[in-house]
């Protein structure tokens, strides 16, 4: 009976034990428990979180200071607090004066536009890829994989050309959104994130779903779109950052100011308008993407980490 305790007790100790052992670092705790390595470690932190928060806050914080100081205060004495006093005047000013509103709501547009076309484009590719697996899956996947290897330097040249005359159709979709939205729907990173996602579907339910005689088409929506809320919701928001910021693409195929996005318009501006009316419309611009981010960051960390798939 004793032997059977023993027997029982023992392995459950080892793992407590081995539970409780502290992970292997560079510094041991001795070393950390001394006032000279405490003290080092304290300051290279301090100083290495001091670094990131100039480096990523800083410009934004500089932007907001020219925004509300004069082109003479901005010029002569950028890094002063405001010798002019604060300006509140300059975002008013840029929002009528440069037409703010109507560059930030084709900004809008094109960006929504952009995000259904890749949510929707993505979340097919993925389920052809994953779920259904035809025999050409395989080929399908390798060469959505090839074009990350192609800068989009090279790539330019050819889309922009086939934007301005539209193989089988005959038509330029130039200085129309569907030369931006058509083009952004093909991302082969978001398909290959969003097929390995899937991959982790249990295959159980696939099974089960089709013994019980749902198709292709009924599954995707019941099935595996439910499943993929958070990964899809991450693709959706990154694809409204990436539009938002968006610069060359936009500029080449949006030459009309009637529908260009509010980071071609202020290039197109730059040299007719006053400087400080220049960096309140910048920041205008950028508390959107700011505020996105601040209120979907949750949702984006959450997101890349179930990106490697479900447990089920």
């Amino acid at each position: 009976m004793t032997d059977t305790r023993l027997i029982t007790v023992t392995p459950s100790r080892a793992r407590r034990k081995a539970a409780e052992t502290p992970e292997r670092s560079a510094i041991s705790d001795a070393d950390r428990r001394r006032p000279s390595v405490k003290a080092t470690m304290t300051t290279l932190q301090i100083a290495f979180f001091s670094f990131l928060v100039i480096a990523g806050v800083g410009p934004i914080l500089w932007l907001a200071k020219a925004a509300l100081s004069t082109t003479q205060d901005t010029i002569s004495q950028p890094f002063a607090w405001f010798p002019s006093g604060i300006q509140w005047g300059n975002l008013a000013a840029a929002w009528e004066q440069i037409q703010v509103g109507r560059y930030l709501a084709n900004t809008a547009v094109m960006a929504v536009g952009s995000t259904i076309s890749t949510v929707v484009v993505t979340a097919s590719l993925a389920y052809v890829i994953s779920i259904l697996r035809p025999r050409w899956a395989k080929f399908l996947s390798g060469a959505i994989l090839v074009t990350l290897f192609v800068p989009g330097v090279i790539s330019l040249v050819p889309l922009y050309l086939t934007v301005v005359d539209v193989p089988l159709v005959g038509v330029s979709l130039i200085d129309t959104y569907w030369a931006v939205w058509l083009p952004a729907a093909a991302n082969a990173f978001t398909v290959l994130i969003v097929t390995r996602f899937f991959d982790e579907i249990p295959r159980e339910i696939i099974e089960a779903a089709r013994v019980d005689g749902v198709g292709p088409l009924r599954m995707f929506f019941i099935i595996v779109l439910p499943f993929s809320k958070s990964i899809l919701g991450v693709i959706a928001v990154l694809t409204i950052l990436n539009s938002w910021k968006d610069f060359l693409w936009p500029m080449l195929v949006l030459p009309g100011s009637e529908l260009q996005p509010i980071s071609v318009a202020l290039a197109r501006i730059a040299g007719k308008t006053d400087l400080s009316l220049q960096m309140s419309a910048m920041l205008l611009g950028l508390l959107i993407p700011i505020a996105v981010f601040l209120i979907f960051q949750r949702q984006i960390l959450k997101g890349v980490s179930m990106s490697g798939g479900i447990k089920g």
